[in-house]
């Protein structure tokens, strides 16, 4: 884990190929993980799933949808911070020690001061921009298409020009998410253990995902999935999933840049 007072640039590991067989023994260790420090991935995975359920209440109760974007707009600040913890303790894990409140927090608060909250920015304007394309593409095709209510006139959803508002904002928000993806599944993690700048941690991660195109595709498509089941019980799977898949995330990482072969 690369000290956070240090100013001298890491050098970037070379780019390893891996295989469907190294997702799944990320998944593996993930949920190893899970298992032997349950309560970190809990706590931590808690305050996404209590946010959610509070903000879909709110809304409910409301009947003011923006609450729900004020909580869209605030995960990705907050998720590259969790994510902080699960990669904490899977890196503890490796070398052996026991995970504790104090280094994990003081590894997470430590963040402030490196590429992290660049990366956390990033993601914000990102989503900026896409709440910005979403409108456009619903304005181009169904601004001028009498609804009584969005929300509830789900007919003008099945007519020609409904259908092609959302397939051609499945496509725009698939490339997004994609390039999300792509920057960040090796990026977040590479920007914790090493001292490097966050341009350079991008690159690294799109060429990694490029290197083992068809198998990161997967990787994304599980995690996606995974997400989707979590989400479904009221929040509550995100318990188990972010956990597992924040610790996974560390090893796959480990398996795309190593210096040496990951042991254990």
């Amino acid at each position: 884990m690369s000290d956070t007072a240090s100013t001298q640039p890491s050098s970037i590991p070379d780019i390893h190929l891996i295989t469907v067989a190294d997702l799944f023994d990320a998944l593996k260790r993930g949920w190893r993980d899970f298992l032997h420090a349950p309560a970190y991935g809990l706590a931590i995975s808690a305050l996404f799933v209590v946010g959610g359920l509070l903000l879909w209440w709110l809304a409910a109760r409301t009947g003011e949808i923006y609450w729900l974007v004020i909580g869209v707009f605030g995960f990705p600040l907050l998720g590259p911070f969790a994510a902080v913890g699960f990669y904490e303790i899977s890196h503890m894990r490796e070398q052996g020690e026991h995970p504790s409140w104090g280094r994990v927090l003081g590894v997470v608060y430590g963040q402030k001061n490196r590429q992290i909250p660049s990366l956390c920015m990033m993601l914000i304007l990102l989503f900026m921009f896409w709440a910005f394309v979403a409108h456009l593409i619903f304005t181009l095709f169904l601004g001028n298409v009498p609804m009584i209510n969005i929300t509830t006139g789900y007919d003008v959803y099945l007519t020609g020009r409904g259908l092609a508002m959302l397939t051609v904002g499945t496509l725009v928000g698939g490339l997004l998410a994609g390039f999300v993806f792509a920057s960040t599944v090796v990026g977040l993690p590479l920007l914790l253990d090493k001292e490097v700048d966050l341009i350079t941690a991008i690159i690294t991660s799109i060429q990694s995902v490029f290197a083992n195109f068809r198998v990161m595709i997967l990787w994304g498509l599980i995690v996606a999935g995974l997400l989707f089941v979590g989400m479904l019980p009221v929040f509550l799977g995100l318990l188990i999933v972010l956990p597992v898949l924040g610790h996974a995330s560390w090893y796959l990482y480990r398996r795309v840049l190593y210096e040496e072969k990951p042991q254990g």
